[in-house]
């Protein structure tokens, strides 16, 4: 995740603290010393930083704080609070306009910065939410633009309106206005170009829009591994055009992720959603109180059991429940075990949300490595016939050298993983209620070989 690095400096601070019985004055400046390092170099806004320590700091340094039982316990939740406070402390939603009304929404932000993927994933979310949504294809310079949105729009179940690459982008929208109220839509995206960089140019042809139809909300898009960047990229499309909300792409990149605790404090404007990956179901409504739990090494698990929820197929749980309780554990449940973890980001994404994992680290789990293993796991599966997936009680030495050469691992690895499979079944034997409901799609995970 973007706050890899930063979570894991944050924690050393905190462990400092929690190993000190009481805090002096000192301490805390000490402390936030070097909080105040961590943010900057995760390039976090320098005045924000500021602001941010400074409050932290008259909060910390109080008499309840300083004489209370656990002062080092008490500083991380100020902490806390105000990295909460900084990015909004609310969640904040798209804005529709009431009942049937058209509420259209224009997409800004720079070329690169995954706009027009961002558009369809938001198309993708509205329609699970009952909206009937309607896509427009306005940028007309960048050759593949209109075709991609078209593609996507297609994976979404949602319509795409274009008129080729040859109008104005304003006539283009005006005539998607028409189009959407005749064919009863009450939501329009219009996707428009972006440029490498901000010129006057852009501006002007977002302002035209603008003024050919009733925007409702302006949603930037930015890229939070451009950092510092991206809030100035913000900062300049609101004082020019004036925006509604903001959506971080590449959060799950290797980045400081400066950018998430900056923008909502220097522009105002709210972080909407989190782009996780290039998936187009991977994209998360922002929670500021859960990310500062995650960049602190809280975890998140709220998201992660929200994540199972969406992933997980209603008929193939029950499916799957009916076989546990009938001891009916097999490799295909295996393979559906994986492809649902798969569904909610990977292992390295799951560990990012679990607490006290820094940042999705630990030291005695390497999750490079064992995203490589469930791979061979994955194709060792493959590797056997329907019948032996089915029926593991089938294998003999002769099936598993097969199996071995098919998939390309050692013998030896064919035999771990039927020895893990065993183990598993056992786990499952003993707990028949783990399928069941909510808590059901979250313990379908216990059993994976990491």
């Amino acid at each position: 995740m973007a706050f890899d690095s930063l979570s894991q400096k944050l924690q050393n601070v905190f462990k400092n603290l929690r190993s000190k019985g009481r805090l002096t004055e000192e301490d805390v400046k000490t402390a936030l010393k070097e909080v105040k390092m961590a943010l900057l170099e995760a390039d976090v806004n320098f005045r924000v930083v500021k602001q941010f320590v400074k409050d932290v700091q008259e909060r910390a340094i109080g008499q309840d704080v300083m004489n209370g039982l656990n002062p080092g316990q008490m500083v991380i939740k100020i902490v806390n609070e105000e990295m909460i406070r900084l990015m909004g402390s609310e969640t904040t939603e798209i804005a529709f306009r009431p009942g049937k009304e058209l509420t259209v929404i224009m997409m800004v932000g720079l070329q690169g910065a995954g706009k027009t993927t961002t558009t369809a994933k938001i198309a993708g979310k509205l329609k699970t939410k009952g909206k009937k949504t309607l896509l427009a294809a306005c940028d007309v310079y960048r050759p593949a633009a209109i075709e991609q949105l078209q593609i996507n729009g297609e994976k979404q179940g949602v319509p795409v309106f274009s008129m080729g690459d040859k109008n104005r982008p304003a006539d283009i929208a005006k005539a998607a206005v028409e189009h959407a109220k005749k064919n009863e839509c009450n939501v329009l995206i219009i996707d428009t170009a972006g440029r490498l960089h901000v010129d006057e140019e852009m501006m002007a042809e977002l302002v035209e829009i603008k003024q050919a139809v009733d925007v409702f909300q302006t949603i930037l898009v930015v890229d939070a591994m451009t950092g510092q960047d991206a809030v100035n990229v913000a900062t300049t499309f609101n004082d020019k055009i004036g925006i509604d909300g903001v959506v971080l792409t590449k959060l799950d990149g290797d980045t400081r992720g400066g950018a998430a605790l900056s923008i909502r404090a220097v522009t105002g404007k709210p972080i909407l959603y989190a782009g996780m990956g290039e998936k187009l179901s991977d994209l998360e409504q922002f929670y500021p109180d859960r990310m500062a739990s995650r960049i602190l090494g809280m975890g998140d698990v709220l998201t992660m059991i929200e994540k199972a929820q969406e992933s997980m197929d209603e008929e193939k749980a029950k499916e799957l429940e009916q076989k546990m309780r009938k001891n009916e554990f097999d490799f295909e449940m295996y393979l559906e075990s994986m492809s649902q973890m798969k569904k909610m980001g990977g292992l390295s994404s799951l560990m990012g949300m679990m607490p006290g994992l820094g940042g999705g680290k630990m030291p005695e789990i390497d999750t490079d490595e064992a995203e490589k293993n469930l791979k061979r796991v994955e194709a060792i599966i493959y590797s056997m016939t329907p019948q032996e997936r089915k029926n593991p009680n089938l294998m003999n030495p002769s099936r598993k050298n097969r199996i071995a050469k098919g998939a390309g691992v050692e013998v030896a690895e064919v035999n771990r993983l039927m020895k893990q499979f065993e183990q598993t079944k056992k786990m499952m034997k003993q707990m028949p209620g783990m399928m069941g409901g909510k808590r059901g799609k979250r313990g379908m995970f216990k059993g994976l070989p990491f």
